[in-house]
């Protein structure tokens, strides 16, 4: 979940400066990493992310409809992550070979990523500070959590992420390294080019700047912030639930436990990484070290993306009432198969099956009626 990128490249007019390039470090061990995780681990992340996120907007688009502010809350937090696993790919095939759709795709894709990312996670903080206020503030709850509030936060919060997102949009540049370009000049090669879509900055102290303001403020925006106020918001809770005597009570404070829980694991490791990246940035290193430190980056940062995958079961499909909605999804889901592919299927049976058939598909019209309108 970094934009920062792992390399920096400088214009230069020199003419001698292809002879001042230094050969970068070769990062074996992340190189292997990468060719284990980028292909199978994050293909079923992304199968999983797209699965039940999708499921929760359907659910939410012809069940639920967002009749709360909670329910505008995760329709947004599900878009999110559905756009950022659904970038996912694409992101990770370019980084495994050159990158083949061009400039303009290369911003696109890497910008909205970055917007996905920090709106999924401001918005995963609403959510703590909603249930806040419905259930330890729950005298004013009635006045605070409106859908007029709700959508001008979620508005708030997109218009935030877009902001943040601009230093994403504006530098990241689809070109050929400089090191490579030397090396094929060198070998007087006839290979194809080998393009990158990485940050490229035109002098030396806005790439400084640039390279510790991005992890910076994803670092402060994007983890440190959402965890603050999801410990505070959800530490309250909390307290607020255990001086009930219910049985309900008590177990929701076990799925508050489990939300704050699931979402330290998934993040923590990667910003720790992240941090320490960062903090070093300009400090001459081994290859080595860097070899090891890009390929923690590389395995706790799949960590962190898995959490797109747990989002929907921590705040959709906990609650009761959304799995009753999803549980008329599947049955509507069930009898549409049955009502268009039981027919053609069991068209060359007996006459006897294919009328019960027919009476299995009517019982199901009035139930099925919900999802085709």
């Amino acid at each position: 979940m970094n934009d920062s990128g792992d390399q920096m490249f400088y214009n230069d007019s020199d003419d001698d400066y292809w002879t001042k390039l230094v050969e970068p470090c070769e990062d074996q061990k992340n190189t292997n990493m990468e060719l284990v995780v980028g292909p199978y681990v994050h293909s079923i992340i992304c199968i999983l992310g797209l699965v039940g996120n999708s499921l929760v907007i359907v659910t939410y688009a012809f069940y639920k409809r967002t009749k709360s502010m909670t329910d505008v809350y995760l329709l947004n937090v599900a878009v999110a992550d559905f756009l950022f696993v659904a970038s996912l790919p694409l992101i990770v095939y370019n980084e495994l070979s050159s990158w083949s759709m061009g400039p303009v795709a290369c911003k696109l894709l890497r910008g909205s990523y970055s917007m996905n990312l920090y709106g999924g996670m401001l918005l995963l903080a609403c959510v703590g500070a909603d249930r806040y206020v419905a259930i330890v503030q729950a005298r004013r709850s009635f006045r605070l959590r409106s859908l007029r509030y709700s959508r001008l936060i979620c508005g708030t919060v997109w218009s935030a992420a877009l902001l943040l997102s601009l230093p994403t949009f504006y530098f990241y540049h689809r070109y050929e390294p400089l090191h490579i370009g030397a090396s094929v000049e060198a070998n007087r090669t006839a290979e194809p080019p080998h393009y990158v879509c990485e940050l490229w900055f035109a002098d030396n102290f806005t790439a400084r700047t640039t390279k510790v303001a991005v992890p910076g403020t994803q670092l402060a925006v994007g983890f440190f912030l959402p965890l603050l106020v999801m410990v505070l918001c959800y530490g309250a809770i909390i307290v607020k639930l255990t001086k009930a005597r219910n049985f309900q009570r008590h177990k929701a404070v076990r799925v508050v436990l489990v939300v704050v829980l699931v979402f330290v694991v998934c993040h923590l490791p990667y910003n720790v990484t992240l941090l320490y990246e960062t903090a070093g940035m300009f400090q001459e290193g081994s290859c080595e070290g860097s070899d090891v430190l890009q390929a923690a980056k590389t395995l706790t940062q799949t960590l962190a993306y898995l959490h797109c995958c747990l989002n929907p079961v921590l705040y959709a499909f906990v609650g009761v009432k959304f799995r009753n909605h999803f549980r008329r999804l599947v049955m509507d889901l069930w009898c549409l198969g049955k009502r268009y592919i039981g027919p053609r299927r069991f068209s060359r049976v007996t006459s006897e099956i294919y009328v019960s058939t027919r009476r299995s598909v009517d019982e199901c019209s009035d139930n099925g009626s919900s999802f085709t309108m």
